[in-house]
């Protein structure tokens, strides 16, 4: 069975094409800056044509597109419908319908989505959702307190996100440690980021809500956010619903405080170079970041490991080290040496340290596979 998973973001496609045989990865690539100055491809459907091309063809890894047993998606939100689901009118219903919750994400995936239908009609689509890894979620901790009938009737609750990201680092910290009975806190941070308790495998708690503009503060998305905060602003400053969502996806975060760029590496170099809004940022980020550090910690009863991934988990030796600072009486101590110098999956945790810490490498697109495999297989279609 062979399974292309595409990666779409708002102006990037990135993609990889697996032999689930042994999950073996065939072909990968990347096309960024679309519909942007500068950019290869003005629109999806031009990034779509240059991938098929790349992968099918004479000396390419196919030697036809309908080779193909499939194509996946890391879909992210479609409200209670939730997994992995062979693509059909009511998952782009679902999807537009909540697509006001993630502006940044569902709309590209439906252009994609809908491209990819139209050039090959005939090959399945499978939407594999983020929200997936957090179906396992109590109620307690997905219930908001509103009124009930708001969950029943428009499915107002907690969802969670990243699913696939902390998956593998679940998968990764078992491995890595030989076991799998694991209290395990998964950080991942990035230009959009999230915490996650996992106790065995399983997810039991996120600092995600209801949308993914929710939790930590994101690189221009707002994070937790008191709701009447937002009503006040609608009313002192007569925004419209769109506009007041639009300030809150797009010009928050960590550019809002910042007045400038919400990327951690420049936020660094300002804060370096004395730019107190950059510093100040960077505190609000770290702060929230241990905040759920240590709500997690109580509700898992301790911690046998933490992981960090993503762009800035991966890449920043100095947000690792302001997030474990202080924590080597709960358990958790860095080594220093190890935690500058890491490249890769590593432990970055001393010997002496009760429980671990790792940089795993993101692997979402592996688990969105794995998923979408499964879902043809059941489906008698792979």
């Amino acid at each position: 069975m062979t399974i292309l998973v595409a990666n779409i973001g708002s102006t990037s496609f990135k993609y990889r094409l697996y032999d689930m045989e042994g999950t073996k990865v065939l072909a990968r690539g990347l096309v960024e800056r679309i519909g942007q100055p500068g950019g290869a491809c003005p629109d999806c459907q031009t990034a779509l044509t240059t991938c098929l091309a790349e992968i099918a063809g004479p000396g390419k890894p196919l030697s036809r597109l309908t080779s193909l047993s499939g194509i996946a998606f890391k879909t992210v939100h479609a409200g209670p419908l939730s997994g992995a689901r062979l693509v059909d009118d009511a998952v782009l219903a679902a999807m537009e319908e909540f697509s006001f919750l993630a502006p940044a994400h569902n709309r590209p995936y439906l252009a994609a989505i809908r491209a990819f239908r139209k050039r090959l009609p005939e090959l399945p689509l499978v939407a594999v959702f983020e929200t997936a890894f957090f179906d396992s979620l109590d109620e307690a901790t997905v219930t908001y307190a509103v009124p009930y009938s708001w969950r029943q009737d428009h499915g107002i609750r907690r969802y969670g996100f990243h699913g696939a990201s902390h998956q593998a680092a679940s998968e990764c910290a078992q491995q890595h440690l030989g076991r799998t009975d694991l209290r395990h806190i998964s950080c991942h941070l990035g230009g959009s980021a999230s915490l996650a308790a996992i106790r065995n495998g399983v997810a039991i708690d996120t600092s995600f809500g209801m949308s993914p503009q929710s939790g930590l503060p994101q690189s221009n998305r707002t994070g937790d956010f008191d709701v009447f905060a937002a009503l006040h602003l609608i009313r002192q400053r007569s925004l419209s619903v769109e506009e007041m969502g639009r300030v809150l996806a797009c010009e928050s975060g960590l550019a809002g405080i910042s007045g400038g760029s919400g990327d951690i590496r420049d936020l660094t170099a300002a804060a370096a170079a004395g730019d107190a809004r950059a510093r100040l940022a960077l505190d609000v980020f770290i702060r929230s970041v241990r905040h759920y550090l240590g709500a997690f910690l109580v509700e898992l009863g301790g911690v046998d490991v933490i992981t960090f991934s993503g762009g800035i988990g991966e890449n920043s030796p100095e947000i690792r080290a302001a997030v474990c600072a202080g924590l080597a009486p709960l358990g958790l101590q860095l080594d220093g040496s190890r935690n500058r110098t890491a490249a890769g999956e590593v432990r970055i945790s001393s010997d002496a340290s009760p429980a671990a810490i790792l940089v795993a490498p993101a692997d979402e697109e592996r688990i969105v596979a794995r998923a979408a495999a499964a879902a043809l297989a059941a489906a008698g279609r792979g």
